[in-house]
This record gives C-alpha cells, sequence and structure tokens, in this order.
C-alpha cells in the first residue's frame, strides 16, 4: 500500500499534496419496542486526495485505488485554479512507515452476529418491561473497524487502525400529552466488553423515563448551579472547546480579539485542555489526518487562554505549532479542525464541600440537547435534582442552562477532584462532518449566579 500511494503522488503538480485511503468494515442492529427495526453489515472503501498550491486547495474523492495517479493530477489541477497566495503549512517531523494497531481487549469481529443480536434483545427487554410505565424502547448496538492509510509529500506514511463499539439504551414513557424520555450510552475504542452486564444501566434507563413524568418543570430564575462530570465535560467541548478551533478563529476576526493567548478566562484553578494523545479513549489516535502527532494541548492553564487548536493550515498562517487536530470523520471528507479529547482538569474540593454551602441550587445531569452561537450557549441538561441545604433533593425535568461562556467561565468557583471521562456512544457535529468519536469529561463544578431557564 505504502508504494502504491507514494508512487501516485510523485509527480503532484503543487506545494503539497496527500492521499487518505481507509476500509471499513461495521456492523448494527436496533430495536424499537417489540420489533427489531434494523440488522445490518457492510464494508466500504475510499479516500480522498488533498493538494496545495499556491495557498488554494484542491480535492478529489474516490471508491477505489485504480488510477490514482490521475485523481492527484485532478486534485492538483483543481488547486492550481483557486490559488491566489502563497502556501503557508506549518513544518512538521514526517511520520514515516509507521504502523499503528489497535491495543484490543476483546475484538468484537470475532463475535458471531446471532450473539450481538442476542445482546442487543435481552436490553430491549429489560427496557421495555422492567418498569411499568414504560410505552417504548430504542435499544441499538453498532461496532465500525477503520483501517486509514495515509501518505504525504512531505515522506510521512502510516497505518492506523480505529475500531469503536456503541451500545445505546433508551426509553420513552407518557402521560397524557406528556412524553418523557430517558437515555444512556456506553462505547469503547478498544473493548468489545464495554456492552457486557448493562442490565442495571438498563433498569435505570427505564425508570428514570417513568419517574420524569412525575417530576415538577424546573423553575426558572438565576441559582447555583453544580454540573455533574459529564455536563461539565459537554460545556467544555460544545461551549468553550468549539471556539478554541484555530479555523474558526482564523475565519472570525471578533472571535480571534476575544480568544486572544493571555486573556484571562476564569478563576486561577480553572485549567481546561485537549488530549489526542490520552489512553484509548475513543478520540485518541497517535496521528491526526494529516500526519501530525497527536498531544496534549493546555487551552486554559491557571485561568488564563493559553492555546489553541490548529492544522497544518492554521498553524502556519497563525503563526503556531501543530497540535495534531486535524481530524475528518471517514476517507471521502477532508480534514479540519476537530477536538480529541476535552476536559476541564480536576480540583481540589470533595464533592461534599461542592455541595455543602448551597441553601437553594440546581444539580444538572446529562445532555439533553443545546446550541451555541459565538460565545452564547443554552443547554438542556437530561436531567436534574434540587439542592436544599446542600443536599441533593427532588428530581426535576425540563433544566435548561443558558448564559455566555466567558461570563460563565468567570462564574466557575468550585472545581471538586472526581474526574471523570465519558466514553458514550455520541459524537461531534462540524461542517457536515458527524458522528466525529470524541470524549469529554471533568470533575463536578459549581457555577454561581447561573441563568436557568424554566416555567
Amino acid at each position: 500500500m505504502k508504494q502504491r500511494l507514494m508512487d501516485a503522488l510523485k509527480n503532484a503538480r503543487a506545494d503539497y499534496a496527500e492521499i487518505r485511503y481507509e476500509q471499513s468494515d461495521a456492523t448494527s442492529f436496533s430495536y424499537r419496542g417489540p420489533e427489531q427495526e434494523n440488522a445490518s453489515t457492510g464494508c466500504t472503501t475510499g479516500g480522498i486526495v488533498r493538494a496545495c498550491h499556491r495557498g488554494g486547495w484542491g480535492v478529489c474523492s474516490f471508491d477505489t485505488l485504480d488510477d490514482l495517479e490521475e485523481k492527484v493530477a485532478d486534485a492538483c489541477s483543481a488547486a492550481a485554479l483557486v490559488g491566489r497566495e502563497k502556501t503557508v503549512l506549518a513544518e512538521g517531523v514526517p511520520v514515516v512507515d509507521q504502523e499503528f494497531r489497535a491495543p484490543l481487549q476483546q475484538d468484537f469481529r470475532t463475535v458471531p452476529i446471532q450473539d450481538k443480536v442476542a445482546l442487543v434483545e435481552r436490553y430491549n427487554e429489560i427496557v421495555r418491561k422492567s418498569t411499568p410505565g414504560v410505552e417504548t424502547s430504542l435499544v441499538s448496538y453498532s461496532d465500525t473497524f477503520r483501517t486509514v492509510y495515509f501518505a504525504s509529500t512531505r515522506g510521512s506514511y502510516f497505518l492506523d487502525e480505529r475500531p469503536r463499539a456503541i451500545l445505546v439504551l433508551s426509553a420513552g414513557a407518557r402521560s397524557g400529552g406528556l412524553v418523557q424520555r430517558a437515555h444512556e450510552s456506553v462505547a469503547s475504542a478498544t473493548d468489545y466488553g464495554i456492552v457486557f452486564g448493562r442490565e442495571e444501566l438498563a433498569r435505570e434507563v427505564a425508570q428514570r423515563a417513568v419517574d420524569l413524568l412525575k417530576a415538577p418543570q424546573c423553575p426558572g430564575g438565576r441559582y447555583t448551579v453544580v454540573l455533574r462530570p459529564d455536563l461539565t465535560g459537554v460545556f467544555a467541548h460544545e461551549a468553550f472547546g468549539h471556539l478554541s478551533e484555530a479555523d474558526f478563529l482564523y475565519e472570525n476576526q471578533q472571535m480571534r480579539e476575544l480568544m486572544t493567548i493571555g486573556r484571562v478566562m476564569g478563576v486561577k484553578n480553572l485549567n481546561i485542555t485537549d488530549d489526542g494523545a490520552r489512553g484509548t479513549l475513543q478520540g485518541t489516535h497517535p496521528v491526526d489526518d494529516e500526519g501530525v502527532p497527536t498531544q496534549r494541548t493546555e487551552l486554559i492553564k491557571n485561568g488564563v487562554l493559553v492555546g489553541h487548536l490548529h492544522s497544518l493550515e492554521t498553524a502556519g498562517k497563525m503563526g503556531a505549532r501543530p497540535t495534531g487536530n486535524a481530524r475528518a470523520i471517514s476517507g471521502g471528507y477532508a480534514p479540519i479542525v476537530r477536538m480529541t479529547n476535552t476536559f476541564i482538569e480536576p480540583g481540589d474540593l470533595t464533592r461534599e464541600q461542592l455541595f455543602a454551602d448551597i441553601d437553594d441550587g440546581i444539580y444538572a445531569c446529562g445532555m439533553k440537547g443545546g446550541q451555541t452561537m459565538m460565545e452564547m450557549f443554552t443547554f438542556s441538561a437530561a436531567y436534574g435534582y434540587r439542592i436544599r441545604n446542600g443536599q441533593v433533593c427532588e428530581l426535576l425535568r425540563d433544566v435548561v442552562l443558558t448564559g455566555n461562556v466567558f461570563d460563565t467561565l468567570h462564574a466557575i468557583d468550585g472545581i471538586a477532584d472526581d474526574f471523570t471521562i465519558n466514553e458514550t456512544g455520541g459524537g461531534c457535529g462540524k461542517g457536515g462532518q458527524s458522528p466525529l468519536p470524541v470524549t469529554e469529561g471533568g470533575p463536578h463544578i459549581r457555577i454561581r449566579n447561573a441563568v436557568i431557564g424554566g416555567r
């Protein structure tokens, strides 16, 4: 494979060119209510050639490796048509002749299909029947095994295996016109075993959907709010992390000024990090989709903005070093600047200390949905609880947190030491590419005077 890709690049008439080719095997199964809704297996191949000439990019996507030299020529011709400036790509040490094999603890490819279907069916029965009042269920399992090959005119070549297994459990309950849903998912980039032993989680999902029907709607107002680690991670990713992606900053002068390195962003013990080299998480890879080694990138350190996330192009144009954050969801897409594993670092308070002095507050858990626009955000927690005199009390529904991310970062006045990374089956969306495997996380955090929408 290496020789085939390198030979195709030999005559590339561009300042820079790369080929990324991918083979992907996938299976998926789902039940909705009592019926099996989906069962599929498949294998796909495809890739993309990218070329840059005089600052202009040309791309050519393909399904097979036939006539690869012509596809390189097409990408170079397209780049020449739009290039009007100077190609500015950051320098980096090429990744040469590397094969990154997935460190699988249990390979889902060796598991018979009927075993996977039986697993989904069993969890679905628990969701449907464990709690009276559940109206519907949706339980699914999917796995993918991607093998990515990459070569560039800078001499880089690598093979990277990227597996992922996901189990999703959800339940719906109804009382008159009121419908409530509960949802949980687990995922792993290394271990099929992540899907075993989830019977109690399936029962919890069913029970929560029914309990939310009886829960009062969260009252609107300003509260001291505690975010559970899963929502802390979503906040770090959605509200702040996307603002750190340098392609967005380079194209938006207003936000570039707001995200100037050295700006004070919050309290002194606030630290936010993106780490694409951390462990064996879903957002972890040895290299990104431009052949740049992934790494730990500090974004906020001791309350001060210290970093952005970069591709080769944004790093070159903004005078920074590449951070290994150029990522694509599959072979036919060009890489763009994306997060990997993004989290708020743990603090020094215990969970009990964080809650102790809250007379009347809100404990927000999980993520139901949300949106961001520039520095403004609105998140709907999956559910929440009232905090009274330092104690977690009654269940609440319709917990909506809204605000300005910069104001909110300054309003964080407590960071616990109970750090957790969330390995769920979701993914990040940006630029028409979704879902990209990422993780996020953090500890419990306390936000003073936060705006909660509600009745």
